[in-house]
């Protein structure tokens, strides 16, 4: 199997989604299958989160799917049982770190400020969260973060605020993999059955995303 966070890099972005329904879940991954987006954060903000990844896992394997909002090791366990290729968080935990390393998962832990990109480094981490990515500045904040971090190859996803609006302006920071984004999935449109704007979401979130990446190449 791909490893996941080639093909987030590969991709630019990754949607982030609050689900509610385990029946909406293969709905949902037809949808971003057929907008040319096959990943998902499938954040642990739902009760239905595990429930989630284990029916995206068991009928669509070809879609890769990650958990969100992994705040304890109980939200780690049932999101590798369920069938999570990767893992992040709102913010930096060592013990998380540690577990999620110990189960050989791919964790991208949460950073706002030097401070915690020091702790986290100082744990082995090379892939952080920026989060909340708008209240913390924008692009020319995480520039600013990530240049004394820059010879330890540090890498990041920015996240909260980004739109399909800045994803250029992210993806033009060299240390930024991918973005991670919530207006292609939207609660609300996956609650409602609007799977074709969920589709055109993130086909348009790809293109913008792969245009990026090739002016940044």
């Amino acid at each position: 199997m791909s490893n996941p966070i080639d093909v987030i890099a590969s991709l630019g972005v990754v949607p982030v989604i609050a689900i509610e329904k385990a029946a909406d879940a293969v709905p949902l991954a037809d949808a971003l299958l057929e907008g040319g987006l096959p990943v998902a954060e499938i954040t642990f903000r739902t009760e239905a989160a595990a429930d989630v990844l284990a029916a995206i896992r068991d009928a669509r394997p070809e879609l890769v799917i990650g958990a969100g909002t992994i705040l304890d090791r109980d939200s780690l366990r049932r999101a590798i049982d369920s069938g999570a290729r990767f893992a992040l968080a709102p913010g930096y935990d060592p013990d998380i770190v540690d577990a999620a390393k110990e189960a050989g998962l791919p964790f991208c832990p949460g950073i706002m400020t030097p401070t915690d990109l020091t702790l986290a480094t100082a744990r082995g981490v090379r892939l952080a969260k920026f989060f909340p990515a708008g209240v913390a500045g924008g692009p020319k904040a995480i520039s600013g973060i990530a240049a004394p971090f820059a010879h330890l190859g540090v890498r990041f996803i920015p996240t909260g605020g980004v739109t399909q609006a800045t994803i250029g302006e992210w993806l033009a920071v060299k240390q930024v993999v991918a973005v991670g984004g919530t207006w292609i999935a939207k609660t609300d449109d996956i609650r409602e059955g609007r799977f074709k704007a969920i589709a055109q979401n993130a086909a348009e979130a790809v293109k913008t995303a792969r245009q990026a990446l090739e002016d940044r190449a």
